[in-house]
């Protein structure tokens, strides 16, 4: 029987109300019923803390954060501190691994990631990963500019959470935290590796090309 991956376009939705969905989802998959699933998405702003996240990487306090309109929430994911705003493109996959014979998470991680390297080739970004970093990278010299986050949890071996990719974000709107845990990382966006070739519709043409790139990976004869 063939596999597939549905794909949904949720728009701007809050965090916490996105991870209902998901969890809705999980279940339903652990259950036997509904399909594997992308959701697309974009969140307000949002910082969230997985589980490897250290307090140190939180720059400013949770107060002058939510003066600002930032949330800060604790993720049962992998992975540290990250975060999510208007112009990021978040991914979260709700997939049986197990039901795919693919019970392997880190065979997943780096297929996630090659998913992405994938989809940011099509929008005219090299990109890779980094051995002992998880996560997306643009493949230029120079100090390492990271385009996409990358954290999973799981219950059984249903997935839930994913991928956040920097579309047209301001990457200063990362300058609250440490992100990731990774010192010595630039954060960069799709719309600063364009710089002077920049399309109109990024947002839109990001969207598309990850949905194909995911799609040409789950979607099995």
């Amino acid at each position: 029987m063939p596999v597939s991956l549905r794909i949904e376009w949720l728009g701007r939705i809050g965090w916490r109300e996105a991870l209902e969905e998901q969890m809705k989802r999980v279940e339903a998959r652990r259950a036997g019923a509904g399909p594997d699933t992308l959701l697309l998405l974009e969140h307000p702003p949002v910082i969230t803390l997985g589980r490897r996240s250290d307090p140190a990487h939180l720059l400013e306090s949770r107060a002058a954060l939510a003066a600002r309109g930032i949330d800060v929430r604790e993720a049962a994911r992998g992975g540290s501190v990250t975060y999510h705003g208007p112009g990021q493109l978040v991914g979260y996959l709700v997939i049986d691994l197990a039901a795919r014979g693919a019970a392997d998470v880190h065979r997943f991680l780096r297929g996630i990631e090659s998913d992405l390297v994938a989809a940011i080739a099509e929008l005219g970004v090299a990109a890779h990963s980094q051995p002992g970093r998880t996560g997306v990278f643009a493949a230029a010299p120079g100090r390492p500019r990271k385009l996409a986050s990358i954290g999973v949890g799981l219950r059984g071996w249903v997935s839930f959470h994913g991928f956040a990719l920097n579309v047209s974000l301001d990457p200063a709107d990362f300058a609250a935290i440490v992100p990731c845990g990774l010192e010595g990382v630039e954060i960069s966006s799709l719309a600063r590796e364009l710089a002077g070739s920049l399309p109109a519709d990024l947002d839109e043409r990001a969207r598309a090309a990850v949905a194909a790139a995911f799609a040409a990976h789950w979607d099995a004869p």
